[in-house]
């Protein structure tokens, strides 16, 4: 700092020297106490609602009682290397190697039992005998890097004859040494605490303990297991959704804290895994031809590798790193011969992967010939096997994205009626036997086998309002437009159709559309045109089939149209979907809807005309509470609603930016009106990083301001003095990131519009992905609507002081305002339709052409991560507007 600056004013003048120092005193630096950041932690539950008519619930929660609350568990490092001092990076060995140290040390463990997670982490109840614990260790055959389930429980299964023969070579048995050293300190004390609402770090840790006994106990019976749920190798649980993939039906068990005490979910999961068995049938599956002459090998040989195969006759297992270049007959290796030359050296041949097997090997290959070898050698050692020699092994995961038909699929074979899933749920319990599990025996653990019941309460039904001041009353969560008016008409004027190359009678289509407009009030008028695709354009790339309709739209038209009604010939997954919503939105500013028009009606008219109504600024329903005002709270004060999520690529691909979406209500006190601001960042990262996003003293380019502005400027110039956020998506581990990284970047967006302004901010997490069930007690029907799959909400922060029963009143209330359809929905519409702007958006990224994502493939920004292309931005004409219906 310049000495002549001081806060902005001229450095006051020059201070007398210090005092001398008196002797035998060593002057101490003074220490700069650092500014305090507030660090935010979810509040505690401020009481329980009591509105809406009693019910009894059954749960699939198992009530657990824990004896032992004194003790400790103890936290050690794992660390395991090869025997000459290179650590050991393959996953999956980890437990055969600490089992093999179980049993060969117990008398070194102090017959301690131990919780491993498979990784780097181990516990016990109570210490080991020392600190530091080296052992070594040599296992037998260590082929896969997985159990893969076939074997006993402790991964060694019987060999046969040829494999005895086999273990006895020196260099299939390996050897490990493995390092155990004390880590940390767990008191038992923390999970009665956490029951009493004293959650901590140490709470955290204690659930994670139990959860990682839980996933151990899996492993032990050979189970593929993914995070806390776990899948038997057993063919009665598998289900065929094509393409090779199979649907895996397993449980999900966990630990959870409930206001009534500490519980045990255990729930039906299924995961997808690849169909076991000859690679050849697979591949013929996967890709859906007659039989293996017909297969792309290219597109093969990505989808197999990585996968383990075990080989016949020896049954030895492998990993696929590849394909050999040539067919069988024709691919050569070099053989080494039994016989030596006259210099004692030994003898190699030239021969063919066929000739190997069928003369040598004396094995009869009935179709390999022609097909090209499986490769389970390194880059510079091939090691070449004859395709129906190799089958692969059960319970391999599938991650790529399903198609719509599996999916289909899927949803129809997993389909349980809730007296079916909850004997399934009683048997899984049964069969899981955890009290005779050694270490939750040892941390006073018991179980119980009945559904815990708890009392469920009905809320009573919004009133909802359509046309003509009318009322509409919904029951068990529906309702239908028959002979009603929308509440707020748009006009569909200026528009026209366009037809991809869709079978159709497109002139009766918008008959048909105008007569239901007629009687729901929404005027539609004539079309300018109907636009039929040039069909030498049929067979092009989907952006070169947008371009050249826009060509023709523009030279045929007079202007811009407000509004184009869209066929596509695809009912699901349409490729043309992501360029034509890009093109209409972020380049010409115009409002579409696509259909794919297979079975019209006038049902699905009625739902098409109330999505394009509420795309062009009209509503369809609305709750009678908005328009006399009297939604609790809400209505009394200017109240923004925010709903944020954010859409992932799906596992398989990483390179894909994910998608953030805000929405936010407008016209306060409307809460049915929205819009929405999407941004792409890094791949997988869940935390949204532009809500605040400053790029100059005067200017944040961030997602918040331009809503709060939006807000300002839709309800009379009020700044809100409430902001209520819905948050999708994230779990209790975020939940702190949520409180100290997104609502501070919110925080400081409102302090950059106007230092003095301070709302008070209400912070809501809704998550659907939990495994928590209802049932009814004896009645073979489910729940009533709206709670079989219930979503949890969990308020992190209330600064309004809302009452439990003002906040479900709201959330029930948010859950009618969904104006694509005439049903509630079971999570709030705000989060509902950033769900949806992120993946419409999404869409748009899929088709960049190379050139564009070249950047965000190989690219690197200066910090040395890859740079993320960004999103193109809506034009101004339909930015306001809810393109996301």
């Amino acid at each position: 700092m310049d000495p002549t600056e001081h806060n902005g004013k001229e450095a006051p003048d020059a201070l007398p020297p210090p005092p001398p120092v008196p002797p035998n005193v060593t002057p101490q630096k003074a220490e700069l106490e650092p500014v305090k950041k507030v660090v935010r932690v979810p509040m505690a539950r401020r009481g329980l609602g009591t509105r809406g008519n009693k019910v009894p619930i059954l749960t699939n929660h198992f009530k657990v009682n824990v004896n032992k609350v004194d003790g400790h568990f103890f936290h050690y490092s794992v660390a395991l290397f090869y025997e000459d001092g290179r650590p050991v990076d393959g996953k999956g060995v980890g437990r055969k190697v600490l089992d093999r140290v179980h049993e060969t040390y117990d008398t070194e463990l102090a017959g301690k039992e131990f919780a491993y997670d498979g990784e780097k982490s181990l516990f016990t109840v109570g210490p080991l005998p020392r600190n530091k614990l080296e052992f070594t260790v040599v296992l037998e055959d260590v082929t896969s890097s997985r159990n893969n389930g076939n074997t006993s429980p402790r991964g060694h299964g019987s060999p046969n004859e040829s494999d005895r023969k086999r273990l006895r070579r020196p260099y299939q048995s390996k050897t490990f040494k493995v390092e155990i050293s004390f880590a940390a300190k767990i008191p038992m004390q923390a999970i009665a605490n956490a029951l009493r609402g004293q959650e901590s770090e140490n709470s955290q840790e204690a659930f994670r303990v139990l959860d990682i006994i839980l996933r151990q106990h899996a492993a032990k019976q050979g189970c593929l297991l993914v995070r806390q749920s776990f899948f038997h190798n057993d063919p009665r649980n598998f289900a065929d959704v094509g393409g090779g993939v199979l649907g895996c039906r397993g449980f999900h068990s966990s630990f959870r804290t409930t206001q009534s005490g500490l519980s045990l979910n255990i729930d039906v999961s299924t995961t997808m895994i690849i169909q076991p068995g000859p690679v050849a049938d697979f591949l013929v599956a996967n890709q859906n031809v007659k039989d293996p002459f017909s297969l792309d090998w290219a597109k093969a040989k990505r989808t197999l590798k990585n996968l383990r195969v075990k080989t016949s006759p020896t049954n030895q297992e492998y990993k696929i790193t590849g394909l050999s270049e040539k067919p069988c007959r024709e691919q050569m290796f070099t053989l080494k011969q039994k016989m030596k030359d006259e210099d004692g050296e030994v003898q190699t041949t030239e021969v063919t992967v066929y000739d190997y097997f069928v003369n040598h090997r004396n094995i009869n290959l009935r179709f390999s010939a022609d097909l090209p070898c499986i490769n389970v050698g390194k880059p510079k050692r091939p090691t070449y096997f004859p395709i129906e020699l190799c089958s692969l092994v059960s319970l391999q995961r599938y991650t790529k994205a399903l198609s719509s038909f599996q999916r289909a699929s899927l949803v129809e074979k997993s389909r349980q009626k809730p007296q079916e899933r909850m004997s399934v749920l009683s048997n899984a319990l049964k069969i899981n036997n955890y009290d005779a599990e050694p270490m939750l025996r040892s941390c006073g653990i018991s179980i119980s086998s009945n559904f815990t019941q708890v009392e469920g309460r009905v809320l009573p039904t919004p009133k909802l309002k359509v046309g003509n001041g009318e009322d509409l009353f919904a029951r068990n969560g529906r309702w239908n437009f028959n002979n009603k008016k929308v509440v707020d008409a748009s006009k569909i004027e200026r528009w026209a159709v366009v037809n991809f190359s869709c079978r159709c009678d497109v002139r009766n289509l918008v008959r048909d559309l105008m007569k239901v407009g007629e009687m729901k009030g929404v005027t539609v008028e004539p079309p300018f045109d109907v636009f039929e695709e040039n069909p030498q354009f049929r067979r092009a790339p989907p952006l070169v089939r947008v371009e050249k309709m826009f060509e023709d739209i523009q030279s045929k038209l007079p202007g811009p149209p407000k509004f184009l009604l869209c066929l596509l010939p695809e009912r699901k997954n349409s490729d043309i979907y992501g360029p034509w919503k890009r093109k209409n939105l972020s380049e010409f500013g115009v409002v579409t809807q696509c259909l794919s028009p297979t079975r019209v009606n006038d049902q699905y008219l009625t739902n098409l005309l109330l999505k394009i109504n509420a795309k062009l600024g009209g509503l369809n329903s609305v709750l009678a509470g908005e328009l006399s005002p009297s939604l609790p709270v809400i209505s009394k004060v200017p109240t923004l609603i925010l709903g944020m999520d954010v859409s992932h690529g799906s596992p398989g691909q990483s390179d894909i930016p994910s998608i953030a979406a805000v929405v936010s209500s407008r016209q306060w006190p409307s809460i049915s009106r929205y819009r929405a601001c999407v941004r792409t960042q890094s791949p997988k990262v869940e935390m949204i990083d532009n809500l605040y996003k400053r790029i100059s003293d005067a200017e944040d380019d961030g997602i918040i301001r331009e809503l709060l502005v939006d807000f300002y400027t839709s309800s009379g110039k009020r700044k809100p003095d409430q902001i209520i956020i819905f948050r999708d998506g994230v779990s209790e581990s975020q939940f702190n990131q949520v409180l100290n990284i997104e609502l501070n970047q919110i925080i400081e967006a409102c302090k950059f519009l106007d230092e003095k302004w301070s709302p008070k901010f209400v912070v809501i997490v809704a998550q659907k992905n939990h495994h928590t069930k209802f049932f009814q007690p004896n009645a073979p029907e489910n729940v009533q609507p709206g709670t079989t799959r219930p979503t949890h909400y969990h308020v992190l922060l209330d600064e309004v002081g809302y009452s439990a029963d003002d906040i479900q009143e709201l959330v029930h209330s948010l859950s009618y305002v969904y104006q694509r359809s005439t049903t509630a929905i079971s999570v709030v519409a705000p989060i509902c339709y950033a769900h949806l702007a992120a993946t419409q958006l999404g869409q748009w990224m899929k088709f960049e052409d190379a050139s564009e994502t070249s950047s965000s493939h190989n690219g690197t920004a200066p910090g040395g991560a890859p740079t993320v292309t960004p999103m193109p931005k809506l034009k101004e004409n339909v930015r306001n507007s809810m393109f996301f219906c």
